[in-house]
């Protein structure tokens, strides 16, 4: 069976539509979806009311908990005061945007969704802010996936869609006793299976140097995943971004498809959140 996953939809309802619709042309009935239905995109309660009207399984991500939690929900740095400020500004304007109906949906969001050996997460098992990067120590990748007992962890959060897999390797531990006199020495070799992430990008913010919507579509029987992207209608989002009032930034984001971060005021400023 093929199931599509999407992930960071930020209030894009543009892409959204878009990207469920090149997945009912698929044929695909099951969708999940990996959170951060808000956040820097100008229809939030649009976006929250499409996923609920879909009936879409949904994990909780990192701006959907800041919402609810407030601002020290984060633990995330910014490069500058500046983003900061702009960071509190989208937050303050969603918060202020959004019903309390789509609130409570946020608010009752699961942090993780999991079918047999497939588990959902938005950044991590540990938490909705922890990045899994693509390029992230192999050893410490594999220890998400397999502490958390699953074959193939889904992730979304980086904006940057990936395969990667952990082939069949062994790890081997030797433990040296008693030294000093000539002990003998315990040695342990664990063999590990083929382990899988994926990250599905982004629906509503694409930040791999293009603007297309991206999600992936995998197949349980043959393990086969594909990442699609999508095109849609950029400007029709980034003229609703500016009218809104959020920072004009937003939009060129969206327009160049890769994330804006301007040299640091202050190299040791850290987020206040």
């Amino acid at each position: 069976m093929a199931h599509a996953v999407i992930s960071c939809l930020h209030a894009n309802h543009a892409a959204l539509e878009a990207v469920l619709a090149d997945i009912d042309q698929q044929g695909i009935d099951t969708i999940t979806c990996l959170g951060d239905l808000v956040g820097y995109g100008p229809q939030p309660n649009e976006v929250v009311e499409l996923i609920r009207q879909r009936a879409i399984p949904t994990c909780q991500g990192c701006w959907d908990e800041d919402i609810i939690e407030g601002l020290n929900a984060c633990d995330c740095s910014y490069p500058s005061q500046l983003a900061e400020r702009r960071g509190h500004l989208a937050h303050q304007w969603t918060a202020d945007q959004l019903s309390e109906e789509n609130k409570d949906f946020l608010a009752n969001l699961p942090m993780s969704l999991r079918r047999d050996r497939l588990l959902f997460v938005h950044g991590s098992p540990n938490s909705q802010h922890e990045y899994l990067l693509p390029n992230m120590d192999a050893f410490a990748a594999l220890e998400r996936v397999e502490t958390a007992g699953a074959d193939t962890l889904f992730c979304g959060h980086t904006h940057h869609p990936y395969v990667r897999e952990l082939r069949d390797g062994s790890i081997r531990v030797r433990v040296q006793e008693g030294v000093a006199s000539g002990g003998p020495s315990l040695e342990n070799e664990i063999n590990l299976p083929l382990r899988r992430i994926i990250n599905a990008g982004s629906v509503g913010e694409p930040r791999h140097g293009n603007t297309n919507a991206t999600y992936v579509i995998h197949d349980e029987q043959t393990g086969t995943v594909e990442i699609r992207e999508v095109a849609y209608d950029v400007e029709r989002t980034c003229r609703a971004i500016v009218e809104s009032g959020l920072p004009p930034i937003f939009a060129w984001r969206l327009r160049h498809g890769f994330e804006y971060a301007e040299r640091a005021d202050d190299a040791s400023h850290v987020c206040e959140r």
